[in-house]
């Protein structure tokens, strides 16, 4: 039985195509057309899984979407009439940019696009599935037996903050709070006051609120409630974003206590550092106030977190060290990026009662691209390279990082979720205390507070991190144990945490293989790692892995098993050519290599295809 999750006009949009359960590909559609956050139809994830690959929607037996329209109308009605007048102001498109009201349209709107790109009319039965119901689904793909499951995000269909609890092949909700009973809103809403995008930079507000104090903290803990039983409640005589959503999300009074906010090119002052600490304080202890009394009230002391909230690695380091949970799991796309698989999840194993028979190991369901379209590319742009066997490319590369190079490392599958995990990743030496500011100047160009995440062997992170348990997705950020810091400068945040990525031989042999090989040079397990590309999405094909390369200031690109350290002018002319034509919905080649790139590739340069 195969289902397609997707969704489409709302932020993090794509596919997850699922057959008896296991997932066969997700795709974020940014990852192709090239637009950051797009609110676009998939159409580029919908050809490269189907179009490209000779398929339509014969062969899928469901499509389902992770909103239920009618519960969501209903919820937003009944929340109207308390504000009425005022909250008619919802309704307009600018109170919620993410959806632009056009997601209520829902399964109609999916149905009338369905046809559209597929060019027919017979499609198969097309489900609203609910938006918590999607995110806490993640819990079917787990290694857990039994969990407690605690949803947060900005909001879903019903809810803010939803508790189900998991045994076997079944999930039951326990509680949830109102729609704008929000962590994830007030987030939202103060990382767009700091000046940031909303539904985007969350977590440089968790960066930026290390170098911060206490200043606030007093005010946000009046802002948000910790009340009896494990609850919380926002405090909205500061808050707005009930009648007004994010286009006007703050009351006077709010700005009375922390002044006017922060346009984006304004520079960065202690008040700012100080909101944000005071803000990422407040809410880590919110979620631990919650987190405790699941521990009470449920039996058991497995914990699987999820809603965007749940990307907040700070505090899911202190939910681990903190509470009486044992051990807790987050799937790498815990927010709406995952949303579409989980809304497939729960109709196969909720609705259709099948049981559970796959476990979440790996991120890699992208899209894979072989050695010829990787030769093409190189060749077409004249560029000089070696190709070499596994044991010689992993010496080479760990050489390369021990010596301080920078290293653009594709392989595979690209990622499904926010985060680079080891196959479209850029990789440097943590030994190196001057590693963050040459990795920004370099090639990210991006703010100095924010930290670089660390790479870690699997059976080695409990050496360098306080951490007793993996963590494969980078979702947890737990302290550098004091007597290693000095080893790994680079990794080192200013509040002493470091985000990891646990890294297992097994799930990505080839990618462990480098930090062992680094290991054994340098008596170091543990590599930087950031994702590949520069303030843009994650490149994809081998064609933006190559503009990336030649439009930033790295040493080494690995594309497969092919090596490559040439930067010839006439292809760094191209890459520059490239980034001033970014890909257009509708134009790109193969996923978004766009007119620029693409047309430096010959016609027969091999399609995308799915590893095994």
């Amino acid at each position: 039985m195969q289902i397609l999750g997707m969704v489409s006009h709302t932020h993090d949009t794509g596919i997850a195509l699922i057959e008896d359960g296991v997932p066969q590909v997700v795709i974020e559609e940014e990852r192709l057309n090239r637009q950051k956050k797009t609110m676009a139809f998939p159409a580029h994830a919908l050809d490269a899984a189907f179009t490209e690959r000779g398929l339509d929607l014969s062969g899928v037996d469901y499509v389902t979407m992770p909103w239920h329209i009618p519960t969501f109308l209903w919820t937003l009605g009944k929340a109207m009439l308390r504000h009425f007048p005022r909250s008619l102001n919802l309704l307009h498109a600018r109170a919620h940019p993410p959806q632009r009201n056009q997601i209520i349209q829902g399964t109609r709107l999916l149905r009338r696009l369905l046809r559209e790109h597929f060019r027919t009319s017979q499609l198969p039965p097309v489900l609203g599935i609910g938006h918590h119901d999607s995110h806490a689904a993640a819990y079917f793909v787990s290694p857990l037996e039994d969990a407690t499951v605690l949803v947060m995000d900005g909001y879903g269909d019903d809810a803010a903050t939803s508790v189900y609890t998991g045994r076997g092949d079944r999930l039951r909700r326990r509680w949830h709070t109102s729609m704008f009973n929000s962590l994830g809103i007030v987030y939202t809403a103060l990382t767009k006051y700091l000046g940031f995008h909303p539904n985007q930079d969350e977590g440089k507000v968790m960066g930026l609120a290390a170098y911060g104090d206490a200043t606030y903290v007093d005010f946000f803990r009046h802002m948000i409630h910790r009340t009896r039983r494990g609850r919380y409640r926002v405090n909205m005589d500061y808050f707005d974003f009930d009648s007004h959503g994010l286009a006007r999300p703050f009351k006077q009074r709010f700005f009375d206590l922390f002044g006017p906010p922060r346009h984006p090119e304004d520079k960065l002052t202690d008040r700012h550092r100080d909101v944000a600490f005071g803000l990422q304080a407040v809410v880590e202890e919110t979620i631990l106030h919650v987190v405790r009394q699941l521990a009470v009230d449920y039996p058991s002391r497995n914990l699987c977190l999820t809603g965007g909230v749940a990307l907040n690695c700070v505090a899911n380091a202190r939910v681990l060290a903190e509470t009486d949970f044992e051990r807790i799991w987050i799937p790498p796309n815990a927010s709406d990026t995952g949303a579409t698989l989980g809304s497939a999840l729960w109709h196969h194993h909720a609705n259709l009662r099948q049981p559970r028979r796959f476990e979440l190991q790996h991120a890699f369901y992208g899209i894979e691209y072989g050695p010829r379209r990787i030769t093409a590319a190189l060749d077409r742009l004249g560029l000089k390279y070696r190709r070499l066997d596994e044991p010689q490319l992993l010496a080479r590369v760990a050489r390369d990082l021990a010596d301080g190079k920078i290293v653009a490392w594709f392989q595979g599958r690209f990622e499904m979720g926010p985060r680079a995990l080891g196959n479209r990743s850029i990789l440097a030496d943590p030994r190196r205390a001057e590693m963050k500011d040459l990795l920004n100047r370099r090639v990210k160009h991006r703010e100095p507070f924010r930290p670089f995440a660390q790479a870690v062997l699997r059976e080695r992170a409990a050496e360098f991190f306080e951490i007793a348990q993996s963590d494969p997705f980078m979702t947890i950020a737990p302290r550098v144990r004091p007597e290693k810091k000095h080893l790994i400068p680079a990794a080192v945040h200013a509040d002493g945490t470091g985000r990891i990525q646990t890294v297992d031989r097994r799930t990505n042999p080839r990618y462990w293989g480098v930090i062992d090989q680094f290991a054994r040079l340098t008596g170091v397990p543990v590599v930087l790692n950031t994702s590949f590309n520069r303030q843009e999405p994650i490149v994809a094909t081998p064609e933006e892995a190559l503009s990336c390369f030649l439009r930033t200031d790295m040493d080494v690109l690995v594309l497969g098993d092919h090596y490559c350290t040439d930067r010839n002018p006439a292809a760094v002319r191209a890459a520059t050519l490239f980034a001033a034509s970014p890909a257009v919905p509708g134009e790109a080649v193969h996923g978004g290599a766009g007119e620029g790139m693409a047309s430096l590739l010959p016609a027969d340069s091999g399609a995308p295809h799915f590893g095994g």
